[in-house]
């Protein structure tokens, strides 16, 4: 029986509910199929994502997507469960996973097996999640290095979880009133941040003295909530992103198990920081960005060179003290960000030497008139993967966007590199395009300025991510086929004035994205689709070309 027409909109958008997935659209409108058949009825099912309807779909269906999970390697079982900790259909990013699962020890499996392509990856974690993503139970956003679950194994991953007894959620009150209680939990997911400022939940809270792990994965909150961590002491993750603190929550300095430690908080760290000596990510978010005037510079603690385990810091707005003492040194330190020039010097850069992964963020102060330096001293580190320099407040104008940072050498380690709003000329991408082992090359916010840019013989030999954003560039060639000859991924944003793309990628490129361009980049990336499809046929070689234009109705897709 046809569709009374009356239910095309709400059934569209019932579909557009179902994220694409086959198996869900049957499942609902199986379900569908045997209820009112009402407008009422339909505008309410498509209005609401938490509609019983969906909820009784991803029932039936978690019998059939188990053994999905049922087939996952040991090693990645409690990572994918523990994804579903997150809110439903929200985007994780890969590093935020890697500071929990590494703390809960998930990654320390010594009898697994990678594939090349998963082995290529900056850290383990990337690795488990190119497995799970390989395995088709995990959606990822390359453009921003994002995963998420699709609702149905969302809600696959919360059954399992609490048969598994993984971890607890907390959505509403009733569920930290529960008859058995919740004192025998051992990870607490605090859905609803709001729930910590009721004080029969808080009691309950407090009464889990066993607690090991305390996510708040909620909607941010921007007023003081009390976390109770004073009866928590056997705590190893305490992740509160989502949680402003206004004051620096003095209880955490007794957690001494601590593992990870991820707070929101815009004031100066205690020096008594360095008494958690187990800890290993230490992530501390700003709310406020305060663009600091140059010689009133915030630092952490000199107390920081004390933490030996320290893995992964990231320290938005601050950066590392000279380390004036012997022994200052963090031997085990992998990640550093947040920080701005001032930690690249090369004193501050010998004392972690086995860095993998520098994200530096420059905010121009209004009297600020000097040169940068971040990149001269970025050679010494001889194990670096990825770096990333982002000037947050470019100053714009016809003539320069800020002061120059000097290219310097590059270690030949670096696989990806991200710049944002530096401004450099064209011809300075030599410096950048001999790199041995680069992979990933995004540039952003006018990094590189300029009307014409020729990419050279044999540049960029190894590289497979391309994505440029906003910029003046206007011709983009190729001095011969040569170049850039493994790509597989091309991402051009916001480039109005690009009117020329090169037509001699080789058969390696895989997709092409253009989001708000020049129609005749537009043009030029068609023209490139039709003549692989012409040279390959549409299987062998295929290219898939995505185009999103502000200014139409709707996107296009070839």
């Amino acid at each position: 029986m046809p569709c009374p027409h009356e239910l095309e909109k709400p059934g569209k958008k019932i579909a557009e509910n179902c994220e694409g997935l086959p198996l869900t659209i049957v499942t609902v409108a199986n379900i569908l199929s045997k209820a009112d058949k009402t407008l009422e009825y339909w505008n309410k099912v498509a209005d609401d994502k938490q509609n019983w309807v969906y909820n009784d779909a991803y029932d039936q269906m978690s019998k059939v997507l188990y053994p999905s999970y049922d087939y996952l390697d040991q090693h990645l079982k409690a990572c994918f469960l523990y994804l579903g900790a997150f809110p439903q259909n929200n985007w994780v990013y890969g590093s935020q996973l890697s500071n929990v699962w590494s703390a809960e020890g998930f990654l320390n499996s010594k009898s697994m097996h990678y594939s090349e392509t998963a082995m290529t990856s900056t850290n383990r974690t990337h690795a488990y999640l190119y497995e799970l993503s390989s395995n088709n139970v995990i959606m990822y956003k390359i453009e921003v290095f994002c995963y998420r679950l699709h609702s149905s194994f969302w809600h696959l991953c919360n059954i399992e979880a609490d048969k598994n007894k993984l971890f607890y959620a907390l959505n509403y009150r009733s569920d930290a009133l529960v008859e058995e209680g919740i004192e025998s939990k051992r990870r607490l997911c605090i859905r609803n941040n709001v729930l910590l400022a009721i004080e029969d939940v808080h009691n309950a809270i407090a009464s889990a003295s066993t607690v090991r792990s305390l996510l708040c994965t909620g909607s941010f909150h921007e007023y003081p909530v009390p976390l109770c961590l004073e009866h928590l002491r056997l705590l190893r993750v305490l992740h509160a992103l989502s949680v402003r603190f206004y004051e620096f929550p003095m209880e955490v300095v007794k957690l001494v198990q601590l593992r990870c430690l991820a707070l929101v908080y815009d004031g100066n760290l205690p020096p008594s920081i360095f008494k958690l000596l187990n800890l290993q990510h230490l992530i501390i978010h700003r709310h406020l960005r305060i663009i600091q005037s140059v010689g009133n510079l915030s630092y952490l603690p000199v107390e920081i060179w004390n933490m030996k385990e320290l893995k992964d810091l990231q320290i938005k707005g601050r950066d590392l003290p000279h380390p004036c003492r012997d022994g200052s040194l963090l031997p085990n330190l992998l990640k550093l960000g947040g920080v701005s020039p001032q930690s690249c010097t090369k004193d501050v850069l010998e004392k972690i030497p086995n860095l993998k992964v520098l994200l530096i963020n420059i905010e121009l102060a209004p009297d600020s008139t000097h040169p940068l330096s971040c990149f001269d001293h970025i050679s010494h580190l001889h194990e670096l993967e990825v770096l990333e320099c982002d000037v947050v407040n470019p100053i714009l104008n016809t003539k320069v966007v800020t002061p120059l940072a000097p290219l310097s050498n590059f270690p030949s380690s670096l696989t990806m590199l991200g710049l944002t709003g530096l401004g450099y000329p064209w011809e300075e991408m030599r410096k950048i395009s001999s790199l041995p082992n680069l992979r990933h090359l995004i540039l952003k916010c006018y990094a590189f300025r300029g009307p014409k840019w020729e990419v050279r013989d044999n540049e960029f030999q190894k590289l497979l991510n391309l994505q440029i954003e906003d910029t003046d560039l206007e011709q983009w060639t190729f001095q011969n086929d040569e170049c850039i000859p493994g790509i597989k991924l091309l991402r051009i944003v916001h480039c109005y004035k690009l009117k020329e793309i090169p037509l001699t990628f080789g058969a390696s490129l895989q997709m092409i994205n253009v989001v708000d361009c020049n129609p005749m980049a537009v043009n030029c990336a068609n023209k490139l689709k039709q003549d692989r499809d012409g040279k390959y046929g549409e299987d062998k070689h295929s290219l898939d070309l995505f185009v999103r234009s502000s200014w139409d109705d709707g996107n296009i897709k070839s």
